[in-house]
């Protein structure tokens, strides 16, 4: 045995080694701390399907979203004709409703015109007294309040899905229910942090800092709270609002208390105290074009730093410019991060967020400000722990019937292939256990579709072997030594795999870069598997071979060979193969275009249907339940348990039936078959596709780039062979 020879040997035994130590915190819980923190700390997770996780109900706050769309348009408004030269002063109104005095009724004409060219979503009523400054009514027209409420839920839905993307969470689930709530399940994350990420509406203004000489905001915060007004807790908002309300007849006009927190740089401790700001919004998280986590350099403490749009970088410096020697404060949800005295007008469209953040705080910030802001607050109205959505008894079949059809493959490469059968399927099993601390290593988080690319990348596996073996038979057929043979059958088939699998590899690359949850899971998991493949069939196995030649354990090949010289004239019979490729194209490029016009069999991941709550008076299984489901003809529906309170959540595609016949029908299968059980229906809503419409162009997406870079890679090989 060379040295070559051992050297190589000496690495695979320490990279499986190195595997098994890495993997076995994923498989055994009781690792000590120590090896977990060294050894892929998190190690393989489980998606929802496999183990459950967080069930939440958001309720998207409509009313603040058309709220906030009208101070917009009021705001800009304002602005537009103190261009003009009118100055509009804005006085008290009821909710949904601006009201505005004019100095004079010539400044109607102009108010007018500059609202039908520039204002087409608000509404305007003149009241112009004699005697007295004319007052305009600013409100938003109906269309445009339907509009708002309409999108604010479509657009939280997908910032909560790129939020949740960043985080890292793997094949989530999030659908809308209902008019104004949105659902979503999240596998295996840290809860806090999570409803903290979900809940952060992440509205980032600008706003100066008002001229607070001759106001006590402490001692009128402290004679409001002795008058019963609120409860004196500024970090509670509702109760600052509360106060804000109380005293506005004793606070400048168009101003507001805010809270600012901040961090004692000797005890590490939160400082709340109340800060005055003008409310007029002078710049807002719109204009964020980036934003990092960043470590100060001079109390090496986080912080965000935020990179504006070309045109956000111009209002900045036009902002600065104008409000030199003033304070600015930087609100993230009525909170004030910070507000730094403006020195000098500010060049280069970036600034940066302080104050007491961690890392994981500076690093969520950054997330929801480069995602962007929800155009509306979310209220979490529901908070639940769901099992596996595929059950345990789904899970054990699966796991049973894969264990299953992987000892046939094992079996069929011992037989067929003889000496050579049994490293192939040595290879294999060290593919196998690569794949999986790959996926330990990344924290990445294992899936049904992931376990589909897994699959899909052992058969890719096996073929790699066949490819090199039918290789090998041809050379000894030829009456070439045994090494000869074993050197022809991997070099004449290197390319071969090479270029199937790198093909595949441009693909899993495509899905991964312009795909989201499900499909990314798909695509790690088959990246890993093609780069695992490569390095087992090309390296381990001939590694393999190599070994056994050098102790003069391997003096023949044998295979077995159902057809000894195989004789198909293709040519012969090209029409014939032709018509059947020409008639399965067809039926494929019918099949898609039906399913572009939502004509296909949709389940209720990709068409929606209704979500039904049941709570039971006694245990269940979700094996009776399943059971009783599948002798119903509803197999199909997505069922889940909510852990430790007897409930259980089902969704189930609606078809052409109401949902209250749906219900109903539901309803009257449990308490027939499981009358002991004591189903009562809780809630029923309808629900939106998991897989919503932009996910579904992610993929399309996907497929045709990836479809343009095999073409590419192909015509540069064979072009280079």
């Amino acid at each position: 045995m060379n040295t070559s020879l051992k050297l190589k040997i000496s690495a695979l035994i320490f990279i499986i080694a190195l595997s098994v130590v890495t993997i076995i915190p994923s498989f055994y819980s009781s690792t000590p701390d120590w090896w977990k923190k060294y050894m892929a700390p998190e190690g393989l997770r489980l998606g929802l399907d496999l183990q459950g996780g967080m069930h939440l109900v958001l309720k998207v706050n409509l009313d603040k979203a058309e709220e906030d769309s009208l101070e917009l348009a009021a705001n800009e408004l304002k602005d537009l004709l103190k261009e003009q030269g009118i100055s509009a002063v804005r006085t008290k109104s009821d909710t949904g409703v601006v009201l505005f005095t004019l100095p004079n009724s010539g400044a109607v004409d102009t108010v007018n015109r500059v609202v039908k060219d520039s204002f087409p979503e608000i509404n305007i009523k003149v009241d112009a007294k004699e005697g007295s400054f004319p007052k305009i009514t600013v409100t938003l027209k109906s269309s445009e309040i339907d509009f708002i409420r309409t999108h604010a839920v479509e657009q939280s839905l997908e910032i909560i899905r790129n939020r949740i993307d960043q985080f890292g969470v793997a094949e989530p689930v999030i659908i809308r229910q209902g008019e104004a709530e949105i659902v979503v399940q999240l596998p295996g994350v840290d809860p806090k942090r999570a409803l903290k990420l979900l809940g952060e509406t992440a509205q980032l203004e600008f706003k100066n800092v008002a001229d607070a000489a001759g106001i006590n905001i402490g001692l009128l915060a402290e004679e409001s709270r002795t008058a019963g007004q609120w409860d004196g807790t500024w970090s509670n908002r509702e109760e600052v609002a509360k106060l804000n309300r109380a005293l506005q007849n004793r606070l400048p006009e168009n101003t507001k208390i805010y809270i600012e927190k901040d961090t004692d740089s000797k005890t590490g401790k939160e400082i709340i105290r109340p800060i005055l700001l003008n409310q007029q919004i002078m710049m807002t998280g719109e204009m964020v074009k980036n934003a990092q986590v960043r470590i100060s350099n001079q109390f090496n403490e986080p912080y965000v730093s935020i990179d504006f749009t070309s045109k956000g970088g111009r209002v900045f410096a036009k902002l600065t410019e104008e409000n030199v020697g003033k304070r600015m404060a930087i609100v993230l949800d009525d909170v004030v991060r910070s507000a730094p005295v403006i020195r000098e007008k500010i060049l280069g469209g970036s600034a940066q967020i302080s104050g007491s953040f961690t890392h994981e705080d500076a690093a969520d910030l950054a997330i929801v400000l480069r995602v962007g802001a929800l155009p509306a607050p979310v209220d979490i109205i529901q908070n639940m722990t769901v099992g596996a959505s595929l059950g345990q008894d789904s899970i054990n079949k699966g796991m049973t019937s894969g264990l299953f059809g992987a000892l046939i493959v094992l079996g069929f490469m011992a037989i067929y292939y003889r000496l050579s059968g049994l490293i192939a399927n040595t290879a294999l099993i060290l593919n196998i256990l690569f794949l999986f601390t790959g996926l330990a290593v990344l924290n990445a988080t294992l899936t049904l579709p992931g376990i589909a690319g897994i699959i899909l990348s052992i058969g890719m596996a096996v073929d790699a072997n066949v490819l090199i073996f039918e290789r090998m038979r041809e050379e000894y057929t030829l009456g070439k030594s045994v090494k000869s043979s074993v050197d022809g059958g991997f070099g004449k088939a290197f390319w071969t795999i090479v270029d199937s699998q790198v093909t595949t590899l441009i693909t899993a690359m495509a899905l991964f870069m312009f795909g989201t949850g499900p499909i990314k899971g798909f695509a790690i998991t088959l990246s890993l598997g093609i780069v695992f493949n490569l390095f087992t069939a090309l390296f381990c196995s001939r590694l393999i071979f190599d070994t056994f030649y050098s102790f003069r354990a391997l003096k023949k090949l044998s295979f077995m060979q159902f057809v000894k010289k195989p004789n198909l004239d293709f040519m012969r019979i090209r029409n014939i193969t032709f018509g059947i490729s020409g008639v399965l194209v067809a039926i494929g490029l019918f099949a898609f275009i039906q399913i572009s016009r939502g004509n296909a069999n949709m389940g209720v991941d990709f068409s929606g249907g209704s979500l039904l709550q049941y709570k039971a008076t006694a245990d269940f299984t979700m094996d009776e339940v399943r059971t009783v489901f599948g002798a119903n003809d509803l197999k199909h529906a997505n069922l889940q348990e909510v852990e430790g309170e007897h409930r259980l959540i089902v969704k189930i595609k609606s078809s052409e039936e109401k949902i209250g016949d749906l219900s109903e029908q539901i309803t009257s299968i449990l308490n027939t078959n499981m009358a002991e059980k004591g189903f009562v229906l809780e809630g029923q809503s309808e629900i939106g596709s998991s897989v919503s419409a932009v996910l579904r162009n992610k993929a399309i997406q996907a497929i045709f780039i990836s479809l343009i870079g095999v073409i590419i890679y192909l015509a540069m090989r064979f072009d280079i062979r």
